[in-house]
């Protein structure tokens, strides 16, 4: 089950132990504490604790108290929607943001090409993909149902 996780996170350009963490948590019955999490997936406490900032970051781990403990423990977050939202939300948009302005930077430049009509042409088709990707996502995000 972690190995399913580990692929899809390096489909995503995610370091291994995010895979790791998520399918180990996802498969645990019990919330699990950093050294816990450290010790099963034999890691350090240093990639143990980046991983879980980035699923936290996501949506995809939660916190979790446990009485009479006062470490952190945590748990995967289950619902699909959730977490592509956050993905989308944490990596996604921030990119198609920051597209508008290299877009303008690009504009400015190929203006001063002397061949700027092909450079403006191409950046015109960038832009044309940026918009059809913005108007996707959401789409997209309402094709995943709510668990």
């Amino acid at each position: 089950m972690v190995d399913v996780f580990v692929r899809i996170a390096a489909v995503l350009s995610l370091p291994r132990s995010v895979g790791e963490l998520y399918g180990i948590l996802f498969i645990s019955p019990e919330p699990m504490c950093i050294e816990d999490l450290m010790r099963k997936l034999r890691i350090s406490k240093g990639s143990t604790s980046q991983g879980l900032k980035i699923l936290r970051s996501f949506g995809a781990v939660n916190t979790t108290y446990v009485p009479g403990d006062r470490r952190d423990f945590f748990t995967a977050e289950s619902a699909l929607r959730k977490i592509v939202s956050g993905f989308v939300n944490e990596q996604i948009r921030p990119y198609l943001e920051n597209g508008k302005e290299r877009m303008a930077r690009l504009e400015d430049l190929a203006q001063a090409e002397a061949d700027n009509a092909f450079f403006i042409d191409r950046i015109d088709r960038l832009r044309g993909w940026q918009k059809r990707a913005n108007a996707l996502l959401p789409f997209a995000l309402n094709l995943i149902k709510p668990d």
